[in-house]
């Protein structure tokens, strides 16, 4: 049976925080959110089987297991660090990582990332998914881009773009019900719902004094609820740019002449202060607000 040893992340932010006697300085230094650091130490006395700090309210000290453990986590981590590799590259190629919901990833990131990294072969940039309105932790990304209402705490956040939104259904959706000449006449159709797209601003744009929708399927993707919509299952709100191919193609039509002036969500660009320090954060950051924000 292989020997299991601990995870070497977790010892690095065991190290920062008993040196700093901080969770919040620790976080700090490794780049990582607090949470994210807590996180960690919970993993390493998992592992162990006991607690490592004693936590008194804010304060945070070593336990009698945490400060012999300390001596030789350090003297394990200070021979990895001398250890001499003459074969290594005098400078270690920077990584980014960026996290954003998959429609915006799939339709807008991913067609334009090439712009980026032929500009600037020297960062490895690594690209993962993220659950818009429910994980609000940046984890340990360098950078997110969140679909919301803009209002994060503690984070520093910038607008990327913002777009209407508008009706949208299947031409075989259309031919299974009855024909559809104006808005009222929605309250024969089924509507897709999603907490990130809600009906009401639509509703009031259209001058209807309707309810927000509480029936029918509801989800929680923009290109899930796209696809509903594309496969007949209802009347769905869509944006220009996430819809556009497939209205063009004849999959999607465009219902009515309206759409909402500002929707309550759009999308921005999330980080912790500090993380700007790193050239190549700033770099991407700056890529996108020159890449989406002429949208």
């Amino acid at each position: 049976m292989a020997t299991r040893i601990p995870p070497v992340h977790a010892l690095s932010a065991f190290e920062a925080a008993a040196r700093h006697g901080s969770f919040a300085l620790a976080a700090e230094e490794l780049c990582i959110t607090p949470s994210a650091l807590s996180h960690r130490i919970r993993l390493l006395e998992e592992f162990v089987g006991e607690r490592l700090f004693v936590r008194d309210g804010r304060n945070v000290g070593l336990s009698e297991f945490g400060r012999r453990y300390l001596d030789v986590v350090r003297q394990a981590l200070r021979t990895l660090t001398d250890f001499p590799m003459p074969r290594r590259a005098a400078s270690v190629q920077p990584r980014l990582k960026i996290t954003a919901p998959p429609t915006f990833a799939r339709y807008l990131l991913v067609p334009n990332i090439d712009s980026f990294t032929t500009a600037h072969p020297e960062i490895a940039v690594e690209i993962f998914l993220s659950v818009p309105l429910y994980d609000l932790a940046l984890a340990e990304s360098d950078l997110e881009v969140r679909f919301g209402p803009g209002r994060y705490p503690n984070l520093q956040c910038e607008l990327l773009f913002s777009e209407p939104t508008f009706a949208v259904a299947s031409p075989k959706y259309l031919a299974q019900i009855d024909e559809l000449k104006e808005p009222a006449d929605l309250k024969n159709a089924t509507l897709v719902r999603s907490a990130l797209e809600p009906w009401q601003p639509w509703f009031e744009a259209a001058g209807l004094d309707w309810p927000e929708p509480t029936t029918g399927i509801r989800v929680d993707d923009l290109g899930l609820l796209q696809e509903m919509v594309r496969h007949g299952h209802g009347v769905g709100l869509a944006r220009a740019h996430f819809a556009r191919e497939l209205i063009e193609a004849g999959e999607l039509v465009r219902l009515f002449d309206v759409q909402t002036g500002a929707p309550p969500h759009a999308y921005y660009a999330v980080y912790e202060k500090q993380v700007l320090e790193r050239p190549e954060v700033s770099l991407f950051l700056q890529w996108m607000k020159d890449t989406f924000g002429n949208l």
